[in-house]
């Protein structure tokens, strides 16, 4: 794989992410009833980054959690023939909450799928609303981001990758050619 521009560096994904926490709480309405859940890995973080944003706004810190949706996927077959089965669990009581569902990227929205089906085994939220650091188009399903912190058009044979600390010591988002 070979980058080929970076898209946004550490400042941009936090303006981007800033953004979003403000239209999170405009279109709520404020916070009282939020719940943010980051769908593991990347969507981790990211969710404790508007967390801190939205305690920053509202001085309110709302609940924040994850989600391991490798248990929904619909494509798992193509991942192993063994699928590891965990148990779902979430702390706080998703019923007649507005869950904030948190991810890095959006492209075909499988994973989105999944963690709302993931959501739906933990109770009856009363809105499951989504928000992408990054939204690269191509959708296989119909499901599309409430809150986008940046549109990337991308070819098949490009990919988005988001680098955060936690996971690749740097901060930035980029743009990568799997054809050399």
């Amino acid at each position: 794989m070979k980058q080929k521009s970076q898209l946004m560096d550490g400042q941009a994904i936090e303006r981007a992410l800033m953004r979003i926490s403000h239209e999170i709480i405009e279109n709520n309405r404020g916070v009282n009833n939020l719940l943010l859940i980051g769908i593991k890995r990347r969507g981790e973080p990211i969710s404790k980054i508007i967390q801190k944003d939205i305690l920053k706004i509202e001085n309110v810190e709302v609940p924040c959690e994850s989600l391991d949706i490798n248990l929904y996927r619909d494509d798992l077959s193509l991942v192993s023939d063994s699928p590891v089965v965990r148990t779902k669990s979430l702390a706080n009581d998703v019923n007649d909450r507005d869950v904030i569902l948190v991810d890095d990227v959006l492209f075909t929205g499988r994973t989105a799928r999944a963690a709302i089906e993931a959501v739906f085994t933990c109770g009856r939220p009363r809105t499951i609303q989504f928000a992408v650091l990054v939204d690269r188009g191509h959708r296989e399903l119909p499901i599309r981001a409430d809150y986008v912190g940046k549109n990337v058009p991308t070819s098949r044979n490009e990919l988005i990758e988001v680098r955060l600390p936690e996971f690749d010591g740097e901060t930035g988002t980029f743009l990568m050619s799997l054809n050399d």
